[in-house]
């Protein structure tokens, strides 16, 4: 049970550097549907890193989740999970009124069988990644989330809707099922049987709707640029940045491994993490900034 750990533990390596940090604003990166911006915090005496997101920008298919979509995002998270200076990572769409539509049909039907069965499977493994990375991830849904396109966000940390927002699980209404990871996430989100009943009827909720049932974390009330959520997502991230980020880290593995067990193995799991961070410089800032009165600068060592 405690192998696999082993390697969500290597988050304690050495990372590198992203190359491609505010590359939004560089030529090459304006035409692709991924691209990476580095933010940011509030006080960077206390908060040297910042916050990263990931903007999808696919206007004419509405951000569907098509091949280049998902090689570029992969493409993404392979180099951001290795930088040191991600504390926080948001999802969010340059796309007004749409998070992300789905699985882009069009494409789709120009597929055989077998390449459809290939290409859910990759997409999969996208969810997977985003679910696996190191640090905090934050989906800000200030549109539809339809399809893999709420799947994506249930593979993040947390969710900030718009209250206009709406999302939802709807592949039975296509004659299809969640296929990358909705089967599986949202019913460990919701519990078993509201998640059957969402899926089974392809069911929108709105914003204000999810986080009655806590399918998102906050909802908030749209304004006139229809960027609410997201602003909401950058104020809940920059919570998260001042803080300890290997602690915030392995509170993460601990959460989420801990969750796919027994107690008893979970609270094995939790002793694992805790001891991988008694040795770290940061434990020794907490301590003195607690003893010296002062807010204390943690610089994920």
């Amino acid at each position: 049970m405690l192998r696999p750990l082993t390697s969500a533990l290597r988050l304690l390596r050495p990372w590198k550097p992203l190359q491609t940090r505010g590359c939004a604003s560089d030529e090459a990166a304006r035409g692709r549907e991924i691209q990476v911006r580095a933010l940011e915090g509030p006080d960077q005496a206390l908060s040297p890193a910042g916050i990263t997101e990931i903007l999808m920008n696919r206007p004419r298919a509405r951000n569907a989740l098509g091949n280049v979509f998902v090689s570029e995002l992969l493409e993404a998270l392979a180099q951001l999970r290795e930088d040191r200076q991600v504390r926080v990572l948001l999802f969010r769409s340059a796309v007004k009124g749409v998070f992300c539509a789905g699985a882009d049909l069009k494409e789709r039907e120009q597929m055989s069988e077998a390449e459809v069965e290939v290409f859910v499977q990759r997409l999969r493994g996208m969810m997977t990644e985003i679910a696996a990375f190191p640090a905090p991830t934050i989906a800000a849904l200030d549109g539809f989330a339809l399809g893999g396109g709420l799947e994506l966000a249930l593979a993040c940390d947390l969710r900030v809707a718009a209250s206009t927002a709406v999302m939802g699980l709807i592949e039975t209404t296509r004659g299809l099922l969640p296929g990358a990871g909705g089967t599986q996430r949202l019913p460990r989100c919701l519990g078993v049987a509201l998640a059957k009943e969402l899926i089974f009827t392809g069911r929108r909720l709105s914003g204000t709707q999810a986080q009655v049932l806590g399918l998102v974390n906050h909802a908030v009330a749209q304004n006139e640029e229809g960027n609410a959520a997201y602003h909401r997502a950058r104020a809940l991230a920059q919570e998260i940045l001042p803080q300890a980020p290997i602690a915030v880290r392995l509170s993460k593995v601990a959460i989420d491994r801990g969750m796919e067990v027994d107690i008893a193995s979970g609270m094995a799991i939790e002793g694992i993490c805790y001891a991988q961070n008694i040795p770290t410089q940061d434990r020794l800032e907490g301590m003195a900034a607690f003893r010296e009165k002062r807010p204390p600068k943690f610089v994920g060592k």
